[in-house]
């Protein structure tokens, strides 16, 4: 039987959000909170306006990843990924039900709206066949702070996941493991939905 099952990253795989813990190594603390600030007090200005083109969590990412990520050098982002390791708490029992899929040759995925500069470092030691996740452009080393697929999550991370299983498929059984109400559009592709607290 060919089997898939796809784990959410941020309070699924691990406690918390990996996001601004990474944000901070690169900008510092300060620096992140500053910016998160002036996101929301722009994504406010746009409201004011009429303007809601575009979701709150997204407007705030995309303007936190311009403004403390954009003209760095890729390899400074690999130097924080290394060191959010050490953030990294495991959620134990969703980490067991990853690897024992593994053990049994199902296809892994991990799918996040983290980001690929510092997601597969934070995978590194678990067995993952698949990522899907905010991929951010570099070019000739340099972070442009694009969201080049747009920002993984809810629909977004959905229809990439669609997608992925559509090109990759069919499966006989299938197995989500999300977090609620963030991944229930992720969870509705699978067979059997497994909402981690």
């Amino acid at each position: 039987m060919r089997r898939v099952a796809i784990f959410d990253f941020d309070d699924t795989l691990v406690l918390g959000d990996s996001f601004f813990p990474f944000l901070g190594l690169v900008a510092g603390k300060g620096r992140t909170w500053w910016a998160l600030i002036c996101a929301l007090s722009a994504y406010a200005l746009r409201v004011a306006r009429d303007d809601k083109s575009i979701s709150l969590r997204t407007f705030v990412k995309g303007y936190l990843l311009k403004s403390l990520l954009a003209g760095r050098k890729r390899e400074d982002m690999r130097h924080a990924a290394k060191k959010l390791r050490a953030w990294r708490k495991d959620n134990d029992p969703v980490i067991k039900k990853l690897r024992e899929h593994a053990a049994r040759g199902d296809t892994v995925v991990v799918a996040s709206g983290g980001l690929d500069l510092y997601l597969p470092e934070l995978l590194s030691d678990l067995p993952c066949d698949v990522l899907i996740c905010t991929d951010i452009g570099v070019k000739d080393g340099i972070v442009s702070a694009e969201m080049i697929n747009g920002n993984c999550v809810r629909l977004r991370k959905a229809e990439r996941i669609r997608k992925w299983l559509e090109e990759n498929g069919p499966f006989d059984e299938s197995f989500g493991y999300g977090n609620y109400p963030h991944d229930l559009p992720m969870m509705d592709l699978v067979k059997h939905r497994i909402i981690v607290s």
